[in-house]
């Protein structure tokens, strides 16, 4: 009974704040105590209790009042903060304030005149942190609101265990205040029941608030200007917080100790309540949203010394990015790696018992964790490369944009996985480990194969780019360059890979996908690319892939006597028409391979009423890598782009007759608009960012004609430009091989009488075309490189994943957020 009529006088106290005219003075404890002191509501009461509209009320007609418990509810968790929270009503006051701060927060950022509100200074805001100062050195309200908050996470028999844990060793003693504590690290529920769950509650409850303070990114509207810091999380990451690096270790150590199964006791998560998992999945969010801001913009980029020492006084204002990258101890990576892993691949784990095994949900939080680890500690990314650890991260994002690649709803995780592999291909230790023989089977909906996992990546790859939705057109270009990064590389590719990469050749190359857009022959400079990588640096392990080519020989063919006068080009387009679909249109290489692996669902769209989020677009491919050369010795070379602007698949601008404000694309049908994840190819200038109802906006003014010369870019196709490409075709080297074993081939067949493949295979395999082909070229790798694009895709996204996954309680639902839109599928 308790319970209820504390809920009750709590809705009296916000009915009595909601109709109160008069501002209430600050002095007034006994009201604003209604609030949090004679209360034990759950943050779920709190959201329900609180409405929407009754919030935005108070902070339209009595401004002062919603100012005046802002205040009062930070007063209350400065005091908290020096007092330690010795008594549980303390304790509980302390939950309350940040149960309310976290449901008003976001109707203050919402509103642009209230948002630099936590900024100015209240008289007698802060006096508790700082004694000495009078009221015009008074902190701002954010300020106090941080670090009181910085401080409850390590605050005695409340967040952290009343024993105090040493530092390992020297090093953490230099840096680490004798009076920290670092929160011990997560274990999963089943394997060792911390006794310390309350520990766990109540770091949510603070984090959850923490995360709600840096929000404020999410009612500006997108911007490429990467200089704009977030100013709460600019200063939660500074000097100013004492607790920055206990905190940032605490943060990782949760992560990245978790595991959701523990022992393994089938159906222990529907037994109790794993407490555990809302902390990590709160951390790693606090964690993405406070590396999101490298305190230096794009052009500061942190080195990795061999030790902490050699960094003093260098690296971004961001203390947790500082972290970061001078993280540099073997068993730490191994620790990371392996913890990240683990928690990728639980998803995928299969059990005889249905639903026996618990499922973790924040794998896209993860997959950004590590990319964040390996963008600005490049040591770490060599660690991860220089073992097979790095295949058991390639794995399940395999899973994962296999599964995803008919849900619209998760174009995102398409785009974060993608270029993750972006990342990895551009390190030659990548491609070289896709040779380990694929052997876990996890059940994807993909035909049967044996091979490695190079064979498993073009497998999927394949299954993107002929099954996936509509909206994943401007990945191609991105799928591609990783197959071409790695394909120096691969050993020996299965008959299955093999098939798969010249099915894509055969529908990139038709003569109406070539024509449809000026962008469309790049995907064949990149398939052709990686041909002749396998053919010159691995044709003794490559009798499959050489067999493919000898049997689609016409595609080359075709290609060499590419028609280029009006006439033709005219009837292709018309062609077009006819022929809805360029990829999935195509009769498949072999019925076998239409067997899917055991245990395997088909990937979904998104069901009626999903929730999304919109995205801004994507830079061009040539903006998301540069070129590097490698030289004999392994090393890389960067190559300038001028140096290759002959190459049309080097630089798409050279093909365009007039810049479009964006590429069609047409793929799928005579599809001319773009989706909320376009590629901003044709632009020699600034990258530019369209939301999703912008380009629809764009979409609908402009005409829905199926010919590329009346779309929206009004580009054309003419013979000029066709030729423009076609007489720069890497062609030389596939020729040359087709010449020379054709005859063979054939000769073979006739003189005793085989029609088995295996016996052809066999006397490829033991063939040699030394001295045969033109004199190898040398190897071009695409590698990633940080640009304002990309800054900003990252930020809507990883904004736009946070939003979604805090439904309980919704923080966020139903405000104006402005980063991004949000959709009903």
């Amino acid at each position: 009974m308790g319970n209820t009529d504390s809920k009750l006088n709590f809705r009296k106290a916000v009915i009595q704040l909601t109709t109160k005219t008069q501002p209430v003075e600050a002095t007034d404890d006994a009201f604003w105590d209604q609030f949090w002191a004679d209360t034990a509501t759950t943050v779920q009461d709190v959201f329900a209790l609180v409405p929407a509209a009754e919030i935005r009320a108070v902070r339209e007609e009595s401004p002062s009042n919603l100012a005046t418990l802002c205040y009062k509810a930070v007063e209350k968790l400065v005091q908290a903060a020096e007092s330690g929270c010795p008594s549980e009503k303390e304790k509980q006051i302390v939950l309350n304030c940040s149960r309310m701060l976290t449901r008003i927060l976001p109707y203050i950022f919402e509103d642009q005149d209230w948002r630099g509100f936590f900024w100015s200074t209240v008289p007698g805001a802060g006096r508790a942190v700082t004694d000495e100062m009078d009221d015009d050195g008074a902190r701002p309200l954010a300020e106090s609101l941080l670090l009181a908050m910085a401080d409850l996470l390590f605050c005695p028999d409340f967040t952290v265990n009343s024993h105090r844990r040493g530092p390992d060793s020297v090093e953490d003693m230099q840096t680490i205040d004798s009076c920290e504590y670092i929160w011990e690290a997560g274990v999963g529920f089943a394997q060792s029941p911390p006794l310390n769950y309350i520990h766990d509650l109540n770091r949510t409850e603070l984090l959850r608030l923490l995360l709600t303070c840096f929000s404020e990114a999410m009612y500006l509207p997108p911007s490429s200007d990467n200089t704009i810091l977030n100013p709460w999380v600019s200063f939660f990451c500074s000097t100013e917080n004492r607790h920055a690096l206990p905190l940032f270790t605490s943060l990782v150590n949760v992560v990245c100790a978790y595991d959701p199964v523990g022992y393994g006791i089938p159906y222990n998560h529907l037994l109790f309540s794993d407490y555990r998992e809302q902390l990590v999945e709160q951390a790693v969010q606090i964690l993405i949203v406070t590396l999101e801001h490298d305190g230096g913009g794009l052009a500061h980029r942190p080195p990795s010394p061999s030790s902490m020492e050699d960094q003093d006084s260098v690296g971004p204002d961001n203390l947790f990015v500082n972290y970061l990258s001078r993280i540099h101890r073997e068993e730490d990576y191994d620790f990371v790696l392996k913890g990240l892993a683990r928690l990728l691949v639980n998803p995928l784990m299969q059990t005889y018992l249905p639903n026996s095994t618990k499922k973790i949900q924040f794998h896209q939080e993860l997959l950004v964790l590590f990319w964040k680890l390996c963008d600005f500690n490049k040591k770490f990314l060599f660690f991860v490369l220089k073992s097979s650890d790095v295949l058991d991260i390639l794995v399940p994002i395999l899973f994962y944009l296999n599964d995803a690649r008919a849900d619209q709803s998760r174009v995102g995780l398409m785009h974060i996985g993608v270029f993750i592999l972006l990342l990895l291909s551009g390190e030659r230790n990548f491609g070289v480990r896709l040779n380990k023989p694929y052997s876990v089977h996890v059940p994807m909906d993909i035909p049967v194969f044996t091979g490695t996992h190079a064979d498993l990546l073009i497998v999927v790859f394949h299954k993107i780019i002929t099954s996936g939705h509509q909206r994943l057109q401007p990945l191609f270009d991105c799928l591609l360059t990783i197959v071409v990064n790695v394909s120096p590389y691969l050993k020996s590719l299965s008959m299955v890979a093999a098939n798969k990469l010249l099915h894509l050749l055969e529908a990139f190359s038709t003569n109406w996908f070539l024509f449809s857009a000026s962008q469309n022959h790049h995907l064949v400079f990149f398939l052709l690319e990686a041909f002749n990588n396998i053919i010159q640096y691995q044709f003794d392990g490559n009798c499959n892939l050489v067999y493919a080519i000898i049997r689609k020989r016409n595609l080359f063919h075709q290609l060499a006597n590419l028609p280029s006068d009006p006439a033709s080009i005219q009837k292709a387009l018309l062609r077009k028409r006819k022929s809805p679909d360029a990829i999935t249109g195509i009769s498949r290489t072999s019925s076998q391979e239409t067997v899917s692996m055991e245990g395997s669902r088909p990937a979904v769209p998104a069901e009626p009423g999903t929730l999304k989020t919109s995205l801004v677009a994507i830079p061009a491919i040539d903006k998301l890598t540069e070129k590097s050369q490698v030289s004999e010795d392994g090393t890389m070379i960067s190559v300038l782009k001028m140096e290759h602007s002959h190459a049309p698949h080097h630089t798409p601008q050279a093909d365009h007759t007039t810049q479009a404000d964006h590429t069609p694309q047409a793929v799928h049908g005579a599809i001319v608009g773009a989706s909320d994840t376009e590629s901003v190819s044709g632009r020699d200038n600034e990258d530019v960012f369209y939301t999703e109802a912008e380009m629809e906006r764009r979409r609908m003014s402009s005409t829905s004609s199926t010919i590329s010369c009346t779309s929206q870019s009004h580009w054309a196709p003419t013979p000029d430009w066709v030729l423009s490409w076609k007489c720069k075709l890497p062609l030389q080297t596939i020729m040359r091989l087709l010449q020379v074993l054709v005859p063979q081939v054939e000769k073979i067949c006739i003189d005793k009488g085989l029609t088995d493949e295996s016996e052809i295979l066999k006397f490829l395999q033991h063939g040699t075309l030394v001295g045969l082909l033109p004199v190898p070229h040398p190897i071009l790798i695409r590698k990633y490189q940080a640009n304002a694009g990309t800054a900003m895709w990252f930020r809507t996204y990883m904004w736009g994943v946070v939003y979604l996954r805090n439904v309980d309680p919704p923080i966020w639902y139903d405000t104006d957020v402005r980063l991004f839109e949000i959709q009903k599928m």
